[in-house]
């Protein structure tokens, strides 16, 4: 098997990993320090945000059975890593914490994904990836209490869910619940799972493969950083504001 790494996939990373420093700072500019109170409700800002989010799983659910050999390792780190910024959160800006954030549902996947491969394996990939992928536009809008496309809403879910403190994770947030990076299992597993099939049908194309040898000047590096990167630019974007700004 070619162990060479697939750098088209690390340089969207790093595209998308350069695009979420940018949004970042440009929030903290406009809502943290108040230049634009009106700048993260436009639309477009709002798909920029969304399309980043969609990038990320995407590619984590992609690249699972590429690091299967460190999968819990990697899983602990990405849990350990959103734990502290939790606290750091809590501590910093307690009135925006972060509870349940990307790291925290990453972390979860990759080690939901490790007993669930055995029976995924088994799954058409074209059937599993197309279901997956609705499933995760169904429930969409779970944490709003209900299924469905967008406004339009299929089923009603129970409020008795929304009471449980424990399945706030998993999509069901209970009343007050608070977190400005919130990414619950539901719908999120679905769209990692999209990524993990998809990786399936692209195994078996070796054109797809050439292609994804390529890198992308500069992002392919970047992207191989990128946990690191998220770590470390909100921070760097708070000083940079503080010196601007104070």
């Amino acid at each position: 098997m070619d162990k060479r790494r697939y750098l088209l996939i690390d340089g969207i990373r790093g595209l998308a990993i350069t695009n979420m420093v940018i949004l970042h700072f440009l929030y903290d500019v406009h809502i943290v320090y108040g230049k634009n109170p009106a700048w993260y409700s436009q639309p477009r800002i709002r798909i920029w945000q969304q399309s980043l989010s969609l990038a990320f799983v995407l590619i984590s659910g992609f690249v699972w059975q590429l690091g299967k050999a460190n999968n819990i390792r990697r899983g602990i780190f990405f849990n350990l890593c959103g734990l502290a910024i939790s606290a750091i959160t809590l501590l910093v800006t307690p009135t925006e914490p972060i509870w349940f954030g990307v790291l925290n549902f990453m972390g979860c996947a990759v080690l939901f994904m490790i007993p669930l491969h055995k029976i995924m394996r088994k799954v058409p990939p074209t059937i599993g990836m197309i279901v997956s992928f609705t499933a995760f536009v169904l429930f969409k809008n779970v944490h709003r209490g209900y299924l469905g496309i967008g406004e339009i809403k299929l089923l009603i879910l129970s409020k008795s869910l929304y009471h449980i403190k424990i399945l706030t994770p998993f999509g069901f947030p209970y009343p007050g619940f608070i977190s400005y990076d919130y990414f619950p299992m539901f719908p999120w597993l679905f769209l990692f799972l999209t990524g993990y099939f998809f990786y399936l049908i692209f195994e078996k194309q070796d054109l797809w493969k050439k292609i994804a040898y390529k890198k992308i000047p500069m992002f392919s590096i970047v992207g191989q950083h990128t946990v690191w990167i998220y770590l470390l630019h909100q921070p760097v974007s708070m000083i940079v504001c503080m010196l601007l700004f104070q």
